[in-house]
């Protein structure tokens, strides 16, 4: 992988960080956790513990209008049925903390956030510039 795209990755992924760490914060208690998942905090990344597991997919969109991106990944780990008015409300609130954020994160980049099918997708301008 190139630098610069590697780069541009760990800032998708701190951002991603930053937006567990809101949900938790949020929505931490509303289901109990799945078996398997420490308590928020208890594992080296938030990836793997708490209620919520968030980041990113690079994908080339094939067969999407939008082509391109990455696919914003929201998972809430519980074995318990999510209500789907809960999983709507998490999803905008996420979706809106990240188009609030993403500016200071990508300040020169014009990206934004749209619904692709049943995903939520991460487009814009992913130049590397010179490589």
């Amino acid at each position: 992988m190139h630098p610069k795209q590697a780069k541009l990755e760990e800032k998708l992924q701190r951002l991603c960080d930053e937006l567990d760490s809101y949900l938790e914060d949020r929505y931490g208690k509303l289901y109990p956790l799945h078996p398997n998942r420490l308590p928020r905090g208890k594992a080296a990344s938030g990836i793997y513990d708490g209620l919520f597991s968030t980041g990113t997919m690079f994908t080339l969109g094939y067969g999407s209008v939008y082509g391109r991106g990455y696919i914003i990944d929201v998972e809430i780990r519980t074995l318990s049925k999510v209500d789907p008015e809960d999983r709507e409300r998490i999803d905008a609130d996420a979706m809106a903390f990240l188009e609030r954020n993403l500016k200071k994160v990508f300040p020169r980049r014009e990206l934004s956030i749209v619904k692709d099918g049943p995903v939520y997708k991460l487009i814009g301008d992913f130049s590397l510039g010179a490589v």
